[in-house]
């Protein structure tokens, strides 16, 4: 009976400890924080300083980047429009950023990751350019280009280490990393 005794007196404890705590992550997510580049105005949130609410414009709210068609005429036929926190201060922790791809006919974007982020395409095709418009998970998703960063990057790998890992002769490696690489 003592066994019992305990064993209700310690689940009675534990109970009402359970009522008092009270554990979770708050929301990353604000109505808003425009971004400022004054640090003396502002309150530091997610990486920014952001200007008080009340002294918020439509300004801070829009761009017009994206509704123009980029210039396709490079090497690889496409033109990024990347619009983040730094062209609309209002995307300030809202964890969004977005960008406008126009691809020149038999143009392309090279193979790429976005280390902070994932995105989502939605692409309109034409008889001459495509345009993509992207959707990102964060407000800057950052990009790695993977041609620049393994034959392009500022400390050039081993042409050895590149040769056998792409299994690629060793002449076209140094071709490669003599390029001058976009992106």
């Amino acid at each position: 009976m003592k066994g019992i005794h305990s064993i209700l007196i310690a689940f009675s404890l534990l109970a009402f400890a359970c009522l008092l705590a009270s554990a979770f992550d708050p929301s990353p997510l604000q109505d808003f924080c425009v971004a400022i580049k004054d640090i003396k105005d502002g309150v530091f949130v997610n990486g920014r300083f952001c200007k008080d609410p009340k002294l918020a414009v439509a300004e801070d709210f829009f761009f017009s980047g994206p509704n123009k068609p980029g210039n396709t005429s490079n090497q690889v036929g496409s033109n990024a429009i990347i619009v983040d926190v730094d062209k609309i201060p209002g995307l300030n922790t809202l964890g969004i950023s977005l960008a406008r791809i126009d691809y020149a006919r038999y143009g392309l974007n090279p193979p790429h990751t976005h280390p902070r982020g994932t995105e989502i395409l939605a692409f309109k095709i034409g008889k001459t350019k495509a345009v993509a418009f992207v959707g990102f998970s964060s407000q800057n998703a950052g990009v790695i280009t993977n041609a620049k960063a393994a034959f392009g990057s500022n400390q050039p790998i081993n042409p050895d280490v590149l040769a056998k890992a792409f299994q690629l002769d060793k002449d076209v490696v140094k071709y490669l990393q003599s390029r001058l690489w976009s992106g």
